[in-house]
């Protein structure tokens, strides 16, 4: 049984084959090989792995960031954030931070908005005299608040793994990812300083009035999705469907940059994502479930009680263990495979288990763009057109602010949960 569940996975993985084709093979094998249960049971977990509510919100907010992912709405959100920022020196890099932030909570997906951001601001930073690298390394780095920033995609699938709350999860990632765009914005101002670029232009009003007015349709969908679930309006589910609305809508009659075509190709686009996303799900579901019937989480709990690891401790581990196999997996892979093995011993430590859920976005959005294979290192190489050295030798300094981030998010469990209390009291 530990072969099948085990090593073969392993073999699997270096071998280069899919994590959902991983996931199946190693369940079939331990069912057919090691275990009396009817191969049925395969075909119940498959459907009834992604029989799950919250999941439906997935392709709702991925149809929607394509929507206001294309035309744009990314320029407007630009000219908004930097008309506000005004003659900090840094601008364009403190702007780029805005954006993301922003962007963040429109699509959810971290390669969709390294590659939105990184064809209108690495250009621009680049002839207002920022450093390649710098700029690289920023753009690349930036992507990665997306998914701790609400809407977040991977919040969905810990929340449906976890049987976790998605308000509560939402509510958790405002602050910790507000933290991480402060930290940045900060280090970019230094950086600016001390080698003397950047210089932005002077605060105008009448230049912000009008960067506000083109730009407030794009700041609709956030205020939509996120008043929306904590006013008590609708569901998480719910609001993704009102975005979907609200994007096709402004879009295609407001913006009148997308024609019906293109929105179909949206549609085509969300499709092929979902399926992607959905079929790793149903794969994981087996996979967990076998794991659950083998009492290897109760086991691991033992095992952890043993040890007398204290929650601090605990966290490090798992800090340690995600940031390493965030290098090699997806987020989605990582939390569906790791979730039913550590938020059991969570609970057994007493740790919240929305807290965790940060912990562990914030380990695998560092994942995104750590060296060598972070999906953002590739996104940003193919948008940007540079070589991949360059954007290794810019993303270093922001692998240790995501550090400092962890550190602080990780063991000052109220960044995380302040929000939770005040606002789903």
């Amino acid at each position: 049984m530990s072969f099948a569940l085990g090593f073969l996975p392993v073999i699997l993985l270096l071998l280069g084959f899919p994590i959902f084709l991983v996931l199946l093979t190693g369940a079939t094998v331990a069912l057919v090989f090691f275990m009396n249960v009817p191969l049925a049971a395969v075909h119940q977990n498959l459907f009834g792995s992604i029989n799950a509510y919250a999941l439906l919100a997935i392709p709702y907010f991925i149809f929607a960031g394509e929507l206001m992912g294309r035309g744009s709405v990314a320029q407007r959100l630009v000219d908004f954030v930097q008309a506000g920022v005004g003659s900090v020196r840094g601008s364009l890099g403190v702007t780029t931070v805005g954006v993301a932030t922003i962007f963040g909570a429109i699509s959810g997906v971290s390669a969709a908005a390294v590659a939105t951001i990184g064809k209108v601001m690495y250009p621009a930073m680049t002839e207002a005299g920022c450093p390649k690298p710098f700029a690289a390394g920023l753009i690349t780095a930036l992507g990665a608040i997306d998914i701790i920033i609400p809407p977040s995609i991977p919040m969905l699938v810990y929340a449906a793994a976890a049987n976790e709350s998605v308000p509560r999860l939402y509510a958790a990632g405002i602050l910790p990812g507000l933290l991480i765009a402060a930290l940045i914005a900060g280090y970019v101002i230094f950086r600016a300083w001390s080698s003397g670029f950047g210089a932005g232009e002077p605060f105008q009003l009448s230049q912000f009035w009008r960067a506000t007015t083109r730009g407030v349709w794009a700041l609709g969908a956030p205020v939509i999705i996120l008043g929306g679930i904590y006013g008590g309006v609708f569901s998480p589910t719910e609001a993704a469907a009102v975005a979907c609305v609200y994007a096709g809508l402004v879009t295609r009659f407001v913006f009148r940059e997308l024609s019906w075509t293109d929105i179909l190709h949206c549609a085509a686009a969300t499709v092929r994502f979902t399926a992607q996303i959905l079929i790793i799900v149903s794969c994981a579901g087996v996979f967990s479930w076998l794991l659950t019937i083998n009492q290897v989480p109760a086991t691991l709990v033992a095992w952890i009680q043993y040890l007398e690891l204290s929650p601090w401790q605990f966290l490090l581990i798992v800090n340690v263990l995600l940031l390493i196999i965030g290098c090699f997996l997806d987020p989605l892979s990582s939390i569906l495979l790791l979730t039913p093995l550590l938020v059991p011993v969570a609970k057994a430590l007493g740790i919240d288990t929305v807290h965790f859920g940060i912990v562990v976005m914030v380990n695998l959005a560092i994942g995104l763009f750590h060296p060598p294979f972070g999906i953002n290192i590739f996104v940003a190489q193919s948008v940007l057109g540079i070589d991949l050295k360059i954007i290794y030798r810019g993303i270093l300094p922001f692998v240790g602010l995501y550090l400092i981030a962890l550190a602080l998010i990780t063991y000052v469990p109220d960044l995380s949960l302040t929000l939770v209390r005040l606002m789903l009291q």
